[in-house]
This record gives C-alpha cells, sequence and structure tokens, in this order.
C-alpha cells in the first residue's frame, strides 16, 4: 500500500485532512509472499526471453512433455508444440511479455486481484500444454523432477494469497486468510501426500532410479552444481528403493505437519522447506537456468514460498488486551494532526 493510501485511509477514519496524518506501514507476510511470487514470474519472464526460446529447439522441448500421456492430452500438446515451432519468435515474445505483465501486475496493487486471477488461467494453461500436466499420467515422475510440474504451483499461490479474508477471526496461517483453515490444510495434504505417492512409483523406487534422475541433470550445468548432483547422485547408487521410500515418509510427515499443534506444525514447515531446497539444488539444478534452456526454476522456490505461507501466526492478544494499545496510538496521531494544524 503506498504512503498515501495508508495516509488517506486512517485520516478518514478520524475525519481528518490525509496530508495531517502522513504515515508509513510495513507490508504484512501476505504482501511479502505476494511480491516473491511476483519476483518468480518476473524470473520467468527473464528466463523466456533467452535467445533458445526463440528457435525451433524450444517447441521440440514443449512436444517431449507429450509423451507418456493419454492421447487426449497428449495430441493438443503435439499441436501446441508444432505451432511454436513455426511461429518461435512472435508467440515466444507474447509468452514472456505476458509473464513480465503478471510480475508487475502483482507488485502493482491496484491490478493486484486481476493479476492473481490472470496468472492461475496461464498456468493451467501452461501446465497442460507446455508442461504435460507435469506427466502425473504417465506414471513415471518424480518429486526429485519436479512433480507435480512447477506451474501449477503458481496456480495454487495465487489461490492462497488471492487479497480477502474468509472470516473475521485471524487465521492460524497466511494460506488460511483467503479459502479458510479447513480448505488450506486440504490443498496442502493433497499436494504433499501426491508428492510422497509419486516418489514411490517404480520409475523412483528401482535401484537406479533416483541415481539416474540425479546425475542426469549435471549436463551443461557449471562445475560446481554439476559436481554436487554428481555427488549425490553417486550416494543413491543402488539405494533407489530406500531413499524412496524414506523420502516418502518425510513427505507424509510434512503432510500431517499443519494439522499439529504451532511448535510441530513449525518444525514441519522447515523440513518442508529444507526438502523443497534439496530438491531444487540436487533434483532440478536450480531449475536449469544456466544452461540457458530452463524456462523457470523450477518447483523448489515454488514450494519453498508455498511452506511460508502456512507458517503458523503468533497467538493474537485479547481484544482486551489490544484494546489500550489501539487507544494510545489513535491518541498519538490525532496528537500529530494537532501539532501540525498549529504550524
Amino acid at each position: 500500500m503506498s504512503d498515501t493510501a495508508v495516509t488517506e485511509s486512517r485520516a478518514a477514519r478520524l475525519g481528518l485532512p490525509y496530508r495531517a496524518t502522513a504515515t508509513w506501514e510495513a507490508p504484512d507476510t501476505r504482501r511479502v509472499l505476494q511480491l516473491s511470487l511476483a519476483g518468480l514470474w518476473l524470473l520467468d519472464a527473464i528466463l523466456q526471453y533467452q535467445s533458445f526460446m526463440f528457435t525451433r529447439a524450444f517447441g521440440q522441448m514443449l512436444a517431449a512433455s507429450a509423451a507418456g500421456n493419454p492421447a487426449v492430452v497428449a495430441r493438443p500438446i503435439t499441436w501446441a508444440a508444432r505451432l511454436v515451432e513455426q511461429h518461435g519468435s512472435p508467440l515466444n515474445t507474447t509468452f514472456a511479455t505476458v509473464q513480465l505483465l503478471l510480475a508487475l501486475g502483482i507488485a502493482w496493487r491496484p491490478t493486484l486481484k486481476a493479476a492473481l486471477a490472470a496468472s492461475i488461467a496461464w498456468s493451467l494453461s501452461v501446465w497442460w500444454l507446455g508442461e504435460g500436466l507435469g506427466g502425473v499420467l504417465t506414471g513415471s515422475v518424480s518429486p526429485v523432477s519436479g512433480a507435480p510440474g512447477a506451474v501449477i504451483l503458481y496456480a495454487l499461490l495465487a489461490v492462497l494469497l488471492w487479497p480477502a479474508d474468509r472470516a473475521q477471526e485471524p487465521a492460524p496461517f497466511v494460506a488460511a486468510r483467503a479459502v479458510g483453515a479447513r480448505a488450506s490444510r486440504a490443498l496442502w495434504l493433497v499436494l504433499w501426500a501426491s508428492l510422497a505417492y509419486f516418489s514411490l512409483l517404480p520409475a523412483s523406487r528401482s535401484g537406479q532410479g533416483l541415481h539416474n534422475r540425479i546425475s542426469g541433470m549435471a549436463a551443461g550445468e557449471p562445475g560446481w552444481l554439476a559436481a554436487a548432483d554428481k555427488n549425490a547422485a553417486a550416494l543413491l547408487a543402488q539405494h533407489g528403493l530406500a531413499a524412496s521410500v524414506a523420502l516418502a515418509v518425510v513427505l507424509v510427515v510434512i503432510a500431517a505437519g499443519v494439522y499439529l499443534p504451532a511448535p510441530a506444525a513449525r518444525a514441519a514447515i522447515v523440513l518442508a522447506v529444507v526438502v523443497a531446497a534439496a530438491i531444487w539444488v540436487f533434483g532440478e539444478a536450480l531449475g536449469t537456468i544456466f544452461t540457458g534452456s530452463g524456462t523457470d526454476p523450477d518447483s523448489g522456490p515454488l514450494l519453498a514460498l508455498l511452506a511460508l505461507a502456512y507458517w503458523p501466526a503468533r497467538a493474537q492478544a485479547p481484544a482486551r488486551a489490544q484494546a489500550p494499545a489501539r487507544a494510545r496510538r489513535t491518541a498519538q496521531t490525532v496528537r500529530r494532526a494537532a501539532q501540525i494544524r498549529g504550524q
């Protein structure tokens, strides 16, 4: 919120000219998370403007996401990929510009709702036509490689960070403000439980499953990142089943964490951020953003941002205890207004 907006709102409550109560208030937690989401859209736009995205190879990369999907899902992907191959420059310029506008729209309060709504529609279309529904219907995905698809997490974040409050009473965490505690917890449970399920698919739990996924991400990466991926892959060689089961257990704990008391919930959220960071570095190679062909930072940062939206809020003081503080702030504002009038 701008200084003018804050000033005018407070002045209206006090019946004073807005210039008499000038002040600034720091953005609340939800606004900080919204701005972080805008930053990720901005990064997406920058990556989309890379020269690789203007070549036929980008369309071919999109076409690859059709593999393994049912025909009803795969055919529109193939059609869209062929279109991008034939008209790469204008279409990719459009894609990048849309993402830039989403970033700017979320960052600017007057267009926040419109931009969040547009980001949901854009994310769903890209999740299908650009990511093949994240591969969730192919039976070969893994949370380590970005399941259920990074772009669907943009849509989920837009819903949970919507600038509205469902109830008058304080929400237990930011994600509950727009959709309510029950619905937000259910969304968290579905997401992390599905990640646990994906980690136990045959492609992941085979002896070399995780090793092959992680080692394959080293190609084209800077030396330090390639070395980290190769070392992590070496530790998992022939231990795919044990690692997959251990990962599934951790993900189930995270899924249940938001239903626990606040101290345990905070521990689960910290664990979620740690797991998201590990997936991002070792499984996703930072979204391959250093290779020149990465279209987004992948799911790791989005999972971490989502986890922060579930951080348990501090218990609110009783209304009776808050009243004196509010009265003092109001009195101070009135005194400042009187001083300004006197000048």
